[in-house]
């Protein structure tokens, strides 16, 4: 019986957008066998960027959502008792590191401290991987990757990177494109025409400007793609931002009559 996590590779080229030099420098980070970075807000496709790099490599990806109850364990791997037997079964990130695949650990700053400790060895020159339970040292074969990302937005003092962390990386930052480029990639990924994905795209940057003035964050480009599909499907346009925008930002009554009132201005 095999437990190991199971390695996936995308088959079909995912969709994403270029938007400046991000893709020459993850290949030569790659190449150069160097960790990376994300950086960037929520829902601007730091993720779908990994995949895409992933099929463009033609590497396996391994991908963990990072959380507080995150423990070495759960990355490293633990024994198990099956059956009569007690056996060892390889957490994501030793399996990816045996089988040379890119691991993508999503939002670090969400883990345990002491758990995100166990990638220092994997992020510089030594490229190895301490699995104390076996008494093993996996050296990572040329081909693995280590990502991790963040959202700079929601650091605190409790929730940061330290700088021996951070100094391992090569740091690429993300953002929201451009207004035209980002109507594109909303209109192709929601299934609506370019007016509409611009009107989309108009609400969202209303909704980014009131951020720190009563919005933690503004609306990603991935609610606009969860509008713009509602809005495919035969939801009104009002409607559908009202569900796919606004409600999902605030619970704020206050904040969600402004919320209202920018999705009544745009449609």
């Amino acid at each position: 019986m095999n437990l190991s996590p199971e390695l996936s590779q995308p088959v079909d080229e995912p969709y994403y957008q270029p938007i400046a030099n991000e893709v020459a420098l993850f290949e030569a980070s790659h190449a150069r066998r160097l960790p990376v970075l994300l950086k960037g807000p929520t829902g601007c496709g730091k993720t779908r960027f990994v995949e895409y790099m992933a099929w463009r490599l033609k590497r396996p990806l391994v991908t963990v959502a990072c959380h507080d109850d995150l423990t070495t364990a759960d990355l490293v791997g633990r024994y198990l008792i099956v059956g009569n037997e007690t056996v060892w079964v390889d957490g994501p990130l030793t399996a990816a590191v045996r089988a040379g695949a890119i691991c993508y650990l999503d939002e670090i700053v969400e883990a345990r401290k002491d758990t995100i400790v166990v990638i220092h060895p994997l992020a510089d020159a030594r490229r190895v991987l301490a699995v104390d339970k076996r008494g093993e040292m996996v050296a990572a074969p040329d081909s693995f990757m280590l990502v991790v990302s963040y959202n700079p937005g929601y650091q605190s003092v409790l929730k940061e990177i330290k700088p021996s962390t951070r100094q391992r990386f090569v740091a690429l930052d993300f953002d929201y494109p451009e207004a035209a480029v980002e109507a594109g990639i909303v209109g192709r990924e929601g299934g609506v025409d370019f007016e509409t994905a611009r009107r989309l795209v108009k609400l969202g940057e209303l909704t980014r400007n009131l951020k720190g003035a009563g919005l933690d964050e503004g609306a990603s480009t991935r609610l606009l793609v969860h509008a713009a599909q509602l809005i495919a499907a035969g939801i009104e346009p009002q409607a559908a931002c009202t569900a796919a925008v606004a409600r999902a930002l605030c619970d704020d009554p206050d904040m969600n009559g402004t919320l209202d009132d920018l999705v009544a201005a745009v449609f």
